[in-house]
């Protein structure tokens, strides 16, 4: 018989927690979860599904006018926010009852209150109860960074958007990571004036420029409006409601919403963790080895809120890799090297691997092979929008080092073709396969 109330102690139902409780389980440790919001976390709740949710909703704007060059006798569409609003919101719940349904499922006990860890082996839950475990796992997450200017309350973030009441006529978004970016192609393609301003003049940092410099160029196109080198002077109420920002570089401007995208915190505030000891980074993050342990021998951390990689799939890695370690007597560890992701703007863009510059400074001798066309679709609907691949290599061996792309679908094609970047193959595997013709796919196997 153990001596804690549980093997496991899992605070936070996020992807990287739920993963984490339901494997040490399987594993056949007695384990409980906390939770203060929602089961699902920020991916679920508020975040990745709802959002690309949107993005397909969005996205029939385009949709509707391309088929009247297909044939179709589509009339001018109305959109009514409140119906996609509201059946997003719907499946947000049928999410979050099929989550908790699975961690019941597996025997895991899901406690639907704030915890903080008030011992090496000890949790505190919201109504004063204690609980002793043998293991605590802090999967808290992140939450959204909201700047300190004045009148930052009358903003909102990514957790709010989902919930307008209405759709506003004029938005801006502040940041130019991925958040801003997607918000912005969604808040565009809905009808709204977008104004994105940010205190540098690159977007997306980290991603390959060639890329970024292409959604740039065809979000300007679509009248997405970008102030660069502009940071919050200030946020006030107008008489009729609407909100006058102050910023630098620019003249004032006036919007109904304003949305703040400036990145995201890990969310360790409130949760006791430096007073029993835990080191956090400057962030507030966890700080973890390599098996995801604090330096407390009995609390470990993945997911946002060690500030490693912030993806789900990551955390989702992170939560089985720490179950089969602690429970599973399997010792197992994430590779962070050539992870996929995505930026669901419109259109997408995907990218796994070194950018170039990054392999420039990497490898030094480097080939560079890309693909510049118009998808079929867009040829015929008379849109201009061109689509861009581009691929990476080791010129000493030919192997493939970064795969980067904007297009229709990119997301779907990069993730496949990530599978080749990871497994080590060369630009020659790339030549020897033969092309799926006609698909975007194609220009993988045909680029010079």
């Amino acid at each position: 018989m153990s001596d804690y109330d549980y093997d496991l102690f899992v605070i936070g139902a996020g992807s990287g927690g739920v993963r984490a409780a339901r494997v040490s389980a399987a594993h056949g440790a007695k384990v409980a979860i906390a939770e203060e919001y929602r089961v699902g976390g920020t991916c679920v709740i508020r975040g990745c599904v709802p959002k690309k949710l949107l993005i397909y909703g969005a996205h029939f704007a385009e949709d509707l006018k391309d088929a009247r060059r297909f044939g179709w006798n589509v009339p001018d569409c109305d959109f009514e926010w409140p119906v996609l609003r509201d059946n997003v919101l719907a499946d947000v719940d049928r999410l979050n009852k099929a989550y908790t349904h699975t961690l019941e499922s597996h025997d895991v006990e899901v406690i639907l209150e704030r915890a903080t860890v008030s011992g090496p082996n000890e949790v505190t839950l919201a109504s004063g109860r204690t609980i002793s475990a043998g293991r605590i796992l802090i999967a808290t997450g992140a939450r959204p960074h909201v700047p300190s200017c004045p009148g930052h309350e009358l903003g909102i973030t990514s957790n709010e958007v989902f919930h307008l009441e209405a759709l506003p006529k004029r938005v801006l978004i502040a940041g130019a990571g991925y958040i801003a970016n997607e918000f912005a192609g969604i808040f565009n393609e809905l009808g709204t004036k977008v104004t994105l301003i940010n205190r540098s003049d690159v977007i997306l940092r980290g991603y390959d420029e060639s890329i970024r410099d292409r959604l740039l160029q065809i979000s300007m196109t679509k009248g997405i409006d970008f102030r660069f080198h502009a940071e919050f002077r200030g946020i006030t109420k107008n008489a009729d409601g609407s909100l006058k920002v102050e910023m630098t570089e620019h003249e004032p401007i006036d919007v109904d919403c304003v949305m703040f995208a400036t990145g995201r915190v890990p969310n360790t505030d409130g949760l006791g963790l430096s007073d029993v000891g835990v080191e956090l980074d400057e962030k507030g993050a966890v700080k973890v080895d390599a098996y995801s342990k604090s330096n407390i021998d009995s609390i470990y951390a993945v997911g946002d809120v060690t500030n490693r990689m912030q993806l789900t799939p990551v955390a989702i890695r992170e939560g089985q890799a720490f179950a089969d370690t602690v429970f599973g007597d399997t010792p197992r560890t994430v590779d962070y090297d050539s992870v996929p992701s995505a930026v669901f703007s419109h259109p997408p863009m995907a990218g796994v691997g070194l950018t170039e510059g990054q392999a420039r400074m990497k490898f030094g001798s480097i080939k560079v092979y890309t693909s510049d066309f118009r998808a079929m679709k867009n040829v015929l609907a008379d849109r201009n929008e061109r689509a861009l691949y581009k691929m990476i290599c080791d010129a000493e061996t030919g192997k493939v080092i970064g795969l980067h792309m904007i297009g229709p679908d990119a997301p779907e094609i990069l993730q496949a073709a990530a599978v080749a970047v990871k497994a080590g193959l060369t630009k020659q595997a790339f030549d020897d396969t033969v092309a799926l013709h006609p698909s975007m796919a194609e220009e993988l196997v045909l680029m010079k």
